[in-house]
Order: C-alpha cells, then sequence, then structure tokens
C-alpha cells in the first residue's frame, strides 16, 4: 500500500512518527478489492489540531488490537472513524478508542474504510458499506485465530462513521461483498457516538451529499436514512450525543433510539448537554466520561464479564 505523507515542517513529521508507532500496523481489508476501478493511490496522512487525519482513501484496510495472543476469546469491536465520509479521523475515533477497549479486555479492529470516489469506484454509494461488511466477515471468519468470541462482534461508529456503522446494522442482510461461507454479517451490537443516522431534513447534508451525491435518488436517500430500516432483530445500541451539536442534529441521535424501543431493541442513550460534535473520547465540558457508561452497559448486555 503506497501512503505519502503531507504537511509542513519538521514538527509535523515528528507527531506523524508518534502517531504511526503507537498503531497497530494497516492490513489489506480484501484480496482484490470489490467494485473498484483501478486509479493512482492518492492517499495522504496529515495532523491538524492534534488529530491523524487519512484523506483520499481507495484501498481499505483494518488495524487489528489484541488485548493478549492467548486462548481467551473475548468480544471485538469495529471501530469506523468520522469524517463526514470525506476524511477519516484515525486517532481521537479510532486508534485511541481501540486502546480503551483493549485496557477492558475487549479486541477492536479500526476500520480504514474507502472514502466514496467516484473516480476510483464503480459504485460510490456503497464502497463503505463493502468495507464494513467485509470486516465483520473477516471478524468471524477468523475468529478463532485473532481471539474472537464470533458471538460478541459489535459495530462502532462517530459521526459519519456512525452512519457507516448504523447502515451495517440494518443492511447487514442486503449482502454487498464475497460470501460463500455464508457468514453472518449481522453485528451483535453497535455503539453509536454523535453518529450521522438519516440522510432526510434533520440528517448531515455533507455526509449525504459525499456518500450518493450529486445526483440523488429518493430511494439512496430512504435506503441509507437508517432509522427507517429498525426491526426487532436491529442489534441492541449505545448511544452518545451533545444536545447543542450544531454539525449533526441530536435528532439523528433520538429519533434512532425512538426507533429501536418501539421495536423493543435494547437500547441506551446518553445525552450531555453540552459539548458540540467530534469530542471523541472525552467531552471537555463535562466530568462525565462517557467510555465508562459503556462499560456498564456492555456489562448489563452480558458482553463484559
Amino acid at each position: 500500500m503506497k501512503s505519502k505523507i503531507i504537511g509542513t515542517g519538521f514538527f509535523i513529521l515528528l507527531t506523524l512518527v508518534k502517531f504511526t508507532t503507537t498503531m497497530a500496523q494497516f492490513q489489506p481489508l480484501y484480496t482484490t478489492v470489490p467494485n473498484a476501478i483501478p486509479q493512482e493511490n492518492k492517499e495522504a496522512f496529515t495532523v491538524r489540531d492534534g488529530i491523524l487525519r487519512i484523506e483520499k482513501v481507495s484501498e481499505p484496510a483494518y488495524q487489528y488490537y489484541r488485548v493478549k495472543d492467548d486462548n481467551a476469546k473475548r468480544p471485538c469491536v469495529i471501530i469506523c472513524p468520522g469524517g463526514g465520509y470525506s476524511i477519516l479521523a484515525a486517532s481521537h475515533e479510532g486508534s485511541d478508542v481501540a486502546v480503551f477497549f483493549n485496557s477492558i479486555g475487549i479486541n477492536a479492529l479500526v476500520l480504514k474504510y474507502r472514502i466514496p470516489n467516484a473516480a476510483n469506484q464503480i459504485d460510490k454509494t456503497i464502497a463503505p458499506l463493502q468495507d464494513a461488511q467485509q470486516a465483520i466477515y473477516l471478524c468471524r471468519l477468523h475468529a478463532a485465530d485473532w481471539g474472537i468470541d464470533a458471538k460478541n462482534i459489535g459495530i462502532m461508529g462517530f459521526s459519519a462513521g456512525g452512519h457507516l456503522a448504523s447502515s451495517l446494522a440494518t443492511h447487514y442482510e442486503d449482502v454487498k461483498i464475497k460470501n460463500l461461507e455464508n457468514i453472518s454479517l449481522r453485528p451483535d451490537f453497535q455503539i453509536l457516538i454523535y453518529p450521522v443516522i438519516s440522510f432526510n431534513s434533520f440528517g448531515h447534508k455533507g455526509s449525504r451529499d459525499n456518500l450518493i451525491g450529486p445526483e440523488m435518488s429518493e430511494e439512496a436517500i430512504h435506503y441509507f436514512s437508517n432509522e427507517e430500516h429498525i426491526n426487532q432483530f436491529s442489534p441492541p445500541a449505545f448511544l452518545v450525543h451533545a444536545k447543542d451539536d450544531g454539525v449533526v442534529p441530536v435528532a439523528n441521535s433520538t429519533i434512532y433510539l425512538q426507533q429501536l424501543q418501539m421495536n423493543k431493541v435494547p437500547a441506551e442513550l446518553y445525552l450531555y448537554e453540552k459539548g458540540g460534535h467530534g469530542f471523541g473520547m472525552k467531552n471537555a465540558t463535562s466530568e462525565i466520561y462517557w467510555p465508562s457508561l459503556l462499560k456498564t452497559w456492555l456489562q448489563k448486555q452480558q458482553i463484559l464479564n
């Protein structure tokens, strides 16, 4: 995989070295990437405001963070960083989160999913969903070797990554990858942090336009408005959002919660009074550390001992 580092100054380079030395090695997500138009790989790593950003992803990959290389079978969470389907916020919504999960005894896979791009994807609208389906496929396929409890694999996403996570949670039966073994692509649980859920009026225009624009059919809008596709078999959910989020309205989480509850799916939403959007694991406006609430929820769901 050929990636380039862009930035100005020695400080940027040192920061990138710091990130790459603390992150697991990227591995290719596929042997042959489906739905792809061969193009030069223009992927780039940059740092802005202390956040590692990956741009122009066309060669999907993953980083696997294993708690310990032993015989134990542990839960695993697939993490989808946010970025409006424009970039991936790969540190505070990716590798940092994986390290937290390892600290509480959960394996983690950080997904470097494709950024929608009609120049290198035959159908850009399904490329990220294909990558999410491939990630859970690999986790179940390699569960024995990777130390994973195949019945405890969850999907997690931040912002637009939350849209991708909820897309997998609601469209897991619409298989868009090669799955000769007929492995279940249904996540056992979903964790959504200030997620984009809908492409309707209360959704996020930027994510919608990047994924399915510029020409958008009503069919595509409804397909990717994930609140419309919840049923009694949807995975249990834990959500976090700030009421004052000016980027992705809190209605994305509250309406998703309502639909889950109407279908009697176990779900919990923690709402911060303030915090805006993109705060990652720590909301600086509050003493409440939502990952601790998540740990308690995972224990209540008997996902974590």
